[in-house]
């Protein structure tokens, strides 16, 4: 369903719709490609071939799809599906299918891994997810995700402190999930003044080349990497800090540069971090954000654009206006998904 085709969605539009909004930073530039109603929680997000985006918005437990963006005006948000729990974590196994992560926030937790087939589906037909996986009891809320291999899925669990590995065989047999790391640094912090309250491990990526994940512990302000066994793609390590003093959501990486750039959410930046490992940690520098940006306010999570040198270059950015945290000057704005043009880094 179309956003405009329920009066209880209607959308404050931005005064000028062609062409789009655009701010300019000092290293990058940002426009609005797609609105939502205020109070909307866009959570996470996934690019697809075609260039068309599936957004999780998860206060309102939705999946939408978002057109390919043109250059002359915002693109019209679908609703694709509502789900039952709230969705977060959204992440793509083959061509056009995808696992979304789900949870129940309230007693007893339940949290599942839901497998959406769009080969075929065309915007506007319905949609009707299946589940890939239940995890057990100690799930409490599900939150990035990311592949290993085309069999094997990392899920973040936020407010348990700990990420899943999910194994998917093939020949209809039951996926199997287990606790992969487990560390203090993965925590959320129930004692903040902040609410609501501050996840712990949150965006989660996979660095192919380096073998590393990579993952954000949002509440304690690090950015971390775990290797990556090559044979079993188990934890090969302890969790080595790679950056601190950021409340890092969901994040993108650039392996050719040696660089992630992060949603920092609550903060209302996206930060560059370097890779390169260093005894003290690397230093963030803030590319968007800074001084402070109406457009980009509380930023979630980014991901790269599928066409040709996107990579490095081109990322799209889910922002919730402030809904979850109001900005300085406390008045809440729509949500957006937004196109983020990087100045190019050299490589390290």
């Amino acid at each position: 369903m179309s956003m405009l085709d329920s009066d209880t969605r209607a959308i404050e539009r931005p005064a000028v719709m062609s062409p789009t909004p655009v701010t300019r930073t000092a290293q990058a530039t940002l426009r609005t490609i797609a609105v939502f109603p205020k109070h909307y929680f866009l959570e996470n997000l996934a690019a697809r071939a075609d260039g068309s985006l599936l957004v999780t918005a998860s206060t309102q437990k939705e999946l939408w799809y978002v057109p390919r963006p043109t250059e002359d005006r915002c693109a019209e948000p679908m609703l694709v599906h509502t789900f039952e729990h709230v969705p977060m974590g959204i992440a793509e196994i083959a061509p056009d299918v995808f696992f979304v992560s789900v949870s129940d926030l309230s007693p007893p937790h339940r949290c599942y891994l839901m497998r959406l087939d769009l080969n075929g589906w065309t915007p506007g037909a319905a949609l009707t997810p299946e589940v890939a996986a239940k995890l057990d009891d100690r799930a409490r809320s599900l939150n990035g995700s990311c592949f290993l291999a085309p069999d094997v899925l990392l899920l973040a669990d936020s407010l348990a402190g700990l990420i899943w590995r999910v194994d998917l065989p093939a020949n209809g047999r039951e996926s199997q999930s287990r606790v992969w790391v487990e560390h203090s640094n993965m925590m959320p912090d129930r004692h903040t003044a902040m609410k609501p309250v501050q996840p712990g491990v949150n965006g989660i990526r996979f660095a192919g080349r380096s073998h590393d994940i990579y993952y954000t512990s949002t509440a304690q302000k690090l950015f971390l990497r775990v290797p990556v066994h090559p044979t079993t793609l188990d934890a090969g390590g302890e969790p080595e800090l790679v950056a601190s003093g950021m409340m890092g959501d969901d994040f993108c990486i650039d392996e050719d540069a040696g660089t992630a750039y992060v949603a920092t959410h609550r903060q209302n930046t996206i930060d560059r971090v370097p890779l390169a490992r260093q005894k003290s940690g690397a230093t963030q520098e803030i590319v968007a954000g800074d001084p402070f940006c109406q457009e980009l306010i509380g930023p979630s999570s980014g991901v790269w654009g599928r066409q040709p040198g996107d990579d490095g270059r081109r990322a799209y950015f889910t922002s919730d206006g402030g809904a979850v945290a109001a900005p300085p000057d406390g008045r809440i704005r729509i949500a957006k998904v937004l196109e983020v043009k990087l100045a190019a880094t050299p490589p390290p």
